[in-house]
């Protein structure tokens, strides 16, 4: 089984819910490309959840060109496609580098590729200006690194916690926001744990500080690794410390969910590193996806295609934020049937 296939999307959402940019990988095979971007194929899910997961920046892949023995009608069809796809999703196919690449051969993977003479390079646009280039790596080194929110308060959810003899209990995770320091006294949500960071590391070595976007290991004091688990947030005890909520209103969109979704469904979220039952306790109005405008009151059901304003109840409390203030914490997955359902932004 592919790591693409359905009953890996789990991890996908967890990998693209920390990601700056996300590269689709299409496959050029008779079939096999309209297979992926069929109503549910995997290409469309996986292109979906990274948008509604914040990945704005899309890097599009045309893989197995070689059994599609490199003709360029070929490509071209499925760039038309795929652009067409994309837009619908949310991304902007000017801002999108189209690269058609054998994996298999390392075609345009690393250099140019002499089997497509046609292939004149791939362009987007930025907002420093037009970006061009050749190969699958030059357009990965065109990724724009954003703008690290340092300024906010700290929130850092767990991936998981270890216990290192000699040292004691060692969360880990990566820093969506703020700083975390040696000497700060920090809050763990929901499990209201609050101690002190006794050291800070990354790749085993010490920090004066870590930043946002690294993935640190730090050492507290008085915690048993009973206390704290993945999915709880650290935080700064003195500064908007977080909180599990008890319930919350989100945004959800539902994607492919075989019946009608009512009030009292209760699936799996995927919020930052949580995985957590929660209940859609109701379904206050749908909403257009495009306007955003309201166009039912407080609906009985909602179905595949709608959006949504719903009142969710998590089985247990769980630690979330506004999307505007915390976008990494503000955003989730629906699972159910082995299938994302739903996504969803708070």
């Amino acid at each position: 089984i592919a790591p693409g296939h359905r009953d890996f999307i789990k991890n996908m959402i967890t990998g693209t819910s920390q990601a700056d940019c996300a590269i689709l990988i299409i496959a050029a095979g008779t079939g096999e490309f309209e297979a992926g971007i069929s109503k549910d194929g995997q290409t469309r899910e996986h292109a979906l959840l990274a948008y509604t997961l914040g990945v704005k920046q899309l890097i599009v892949a045309i893989n197995k060109m070689d059994t599609a023995k490199w003709a360029e009608a070929r490509y071209q069809e499925i760039i038309k496609e795929t652009s067409n796809f994309i837009k619908k999703v949310g991304y902007n196919p000017k801002t999108v580098a189209f690269v058609p690449i054998s994996g298999f051969n390392g075609d345009n993977m690393l250099q140019a590729s002499t089997n497509c003479p046609w292939y004149k390079g791939w362009e987007k646009e930025t907002k420093a200006g037009k970006t061009t280039g050749k190969t699958l790596l030059e357009a990965i080194d065109s990724i724009e690194p954003p703008k690290r929110p340092t300024d906010k308060p700290l929130r850092l959810p767990l991936q998981d916690v270890y216990k290192i003899g000699g040292i004691g209990t060692v969360p880990v995770g990566r820093i969506e926001t703020g700083v975390l320091k040696p000497g700060m006294v920090v809050t763990f949500a929901p499990s209201n744990v609050t101690t002190e960071v006794k050291s800070v590391e990354m790749h085993h070595e010490q920090l004066a500080e870590g930043v946002p976007d690294d993935n640190v290991g730090f050492n507290v004091k008085n915690v048993s690794v009973k206390d704290i688990r993945r999915g709880n947030v650290a935080g700064d005890t003195k500064n908007d410390p977080p909180q599990g909520a008890a319930s919350f209103d989100a945004q959800v969109i539902v994607l492919n969910h075989p019946g009608q979704v009512g009030a009292g469904y209760a699936p799996v979220l995927d919020c930052h590193t949580a995985h957590i039952a929660c209940k859609f306790a109701e379904i206050r109005e749908k909403i257009d996806r495009r306007t955003g405008k309201a166009v039912e009151e407080a609906p009985k059901f909602i179905k595949s295609g709608d959006s949504a304003i719903v009142k969710m109840v998590p089985s247990k409390p769980m630690c979330v934020e506004a999307f505007t203030d915390y976008p990494p914490l503000g955003r989730f997955a629906v699972r159910d049937m082995r299938q994302t359902v739903a996504v969803g932004v708070i």
